[in-house]
């Protein structure tokens, strides 16, 4: 039976940081860049998230989310290079079409944060275990419900796969065609949509009566199977990261 979360198991330094530290980091790709809207900035992080991506051996694992990403992206340039309100430079042609300077930049700009973002997010992703994230926020103080919708989110996206490929098989073994040309695979996705959320309808209710009986709602003080983890070099980690937001703040007020 396949995991249903997107965690890779590897024996790596980035997956022995303390999973707040990785939120943490997450904050800093996402606010650095707006006290400094810089391009070396925005190219500094995707860098970074670049190395920690590699050293924690997920890189090939992130691809297809960044494939996605970039072809959403891909038209956020092309339309801001073109009907940009403050455009008034002309930068380059493509074909008939002129792009301008101002929205073309504005759009790149907006690109670099997207994918420093994403690429942030992957990391916590690929490398934490869902339970030992929601453990720990909830260890801390986040209310046990909050931590189960946040575990169920990191867990919606391998489940509706799951879902779709045992559809999918049940559907192909009836005589479905299911592969070939651009038109027979969207004909047979179709189908597939109706019961993929009626599946997940029915696994939302049997989790909500399963957690009901176990007596999740109780409102006695819960203990923690799990001893609490040690993680390396926490605190020296978390000095870094607040040491850097500092010097962003820093250089901002200089600047």
């Amino acid at each position: 039976m396949k995991a249903l979360t997107l965690y890779e198991d590897r024996n790596t330094f980035i997956h022995h940081v303390h999973p707040i530290n990785k939120l943490i980091y997450i904050f800093i790709i996402i606010v650095v860049p707006l006290i400094l809207p810089l391009f070396p900035v925005l190219i500094a992080g995707i860098i970074m998230n670049t190395v920690l991506l590699l050293i924690a051996n997920v890189f090939k694992k992130s691809l297809p989310i960044f494939g996605f990403v970039l072809l959403i992206l891909l038209t956020v340039l092309i339309i801001q290079g073109l009907f940009h309100a403050e455009n008034a430079t002309p930068l380059f042609h493509l074909g008939p079409l002129l792009f301008y300077k101002e929205g073309f930049f504005y759009a790149l700009q907006i690109t670099l944060r997207v994918l420093n973002i994403v690429a942030a997010f992957m990391i916590l992703v690929l490398t934490t275990k869902p339970s030992d994230l929601v453990e720990t926020l909830v260890r801390k103080g986040l209310s046990p419900k909050i931590g189960y919708v946040l575990q169920s989110v990191f867990q919606i996206i391998p489940q509706m796969l799951s879902t779709m490929e045992t559809i999918s098989d049940a559907q192909r073994s009836r005589g479905m065609e299911t592969e070939g040309n651009l038109f027979v695979r969207i004909k047979a996705f179709l189908p597939l949509l109706g019961p993929v959320v009626l599946n997940s309808l029915i696994q939302t209710r049997e989790r909500a009566m399963a957690l009901e009986v176990r007596g999740f709602s109780s409102l006695r003080h819960k203990t923690f199977l799990n001893e609490v983890k040690n993680y390396r070099y926490t605190t020296f980690i978390q000095f870094t990261l607040w040491l850097v937001l500092l010097a962003a703040i820093i250089w901002r007020v200089v600047l």
